[in-house]
């Protein structure tokens, strides 16, 4: 329970941190607070975990259709969806999103890694017992 609970504190930082960094480097993301930054990280996180995989399987043709392209537009309404419902995170419109998304997306990742134990070939192991990586 404890290592569920510090992996998921982890995980949580690191997307924080990724949008902290996002907003420095995009000026079409604004926080008016750490309140804010800290509410939209945990609401990523669960946009990701539950409204993302029910999109994906909903546009599944177009995904198809587009070669796995359309997922970029996904990430941008995920983040978009999150800037509409937390009071103080401001995103400027759809292009900022689809940059930022792609943007927080590969800086977790390198930010996973990096605290992962730094090796790239690290094994993310699935709730159903599967490998990811």
């Amino acid at each position: 329970m404890l290592n569920t609970l510090a992996a998921f504190l982890l995980h949580w930082a690191i997307i924080a941190l990724s949008l902290w960094v996002a907003s420095h480097i995009f000026s079409g993301i604004r926080f008016e607070s750490t309140s804010a930054l800290v509410v939209s990280a945990l609401l990523l996180g669960f946009a990701n975990a539950i409204v993302k995989p029910v999109l994906i399987l909903l546009t599944l043709p177009l995904t198809l259709l587009t070669f796995g392209l359309f997922l970029l537009v996904i990430n941008a309404l995920v983040l978009l969806l999150v800037a509409a419902l937390v009071k103080g995170f401001r995103v400027s419109g759809f292009w900022t999103a689809l940059f930022a998304s792609l943007f927080v997306s590969l800086l977790s990742i390198v930010f996973g890694a990096l605290v992962g134990g730094g090796d790239p070939a690290t094994t993310i192991q699935m709730p159903d017992g599967g490998n990811w990586l």
